[in-house]
């Protein structure tokens, strides 16, 4: 299984009420459970007007029939090829000792 982020393009949908964004979220779920092949939504972020997803999928067909089914636009679909945060930029300890170097 492969991650992705979707770029979804949505005018407003920072405005969108609890309700309606639970509304959406119900429908990808329903799409989720429903395409009988492996498929996760980890998580999502609303900003004014575009929803950035993170799905796990075998792949970007499957990603594009997520959205196809759940009436979502999906205007980019992106493979993660690698995840880096602050304790990336820590130098791994030697063997033999526990100290890692930060710089």
């Amino acid at each position: 299984m492969k991650k992705f982020i979707i770029e979804r393009e949505i005018p407003g949908v920072g405005n969108l009420s609890q309700d309606e964004l639970r509304a959406i979220a119900q429908a990808s779920c329903d799409v989720v459970n429903n395409l009988g092949k492996p498929y996760h939504w980890v998580e999502s972020f609303v900003t004014e007007n575009k929803i950035y997803c993170v799905h796990i999928a075998e792949d970007e067909d499957t990603i594009l029939e997520h959205a196809q089914k759940g009436g979502f636009p999906a205007n980019s679909i992106s493979q993660v090829k690698a995840t880096i945060d602050p304790t990336t930029s820590t130098v791994p300890a030697k063997a033999g000792t526990d100290t890692a170097v930060s710089y």
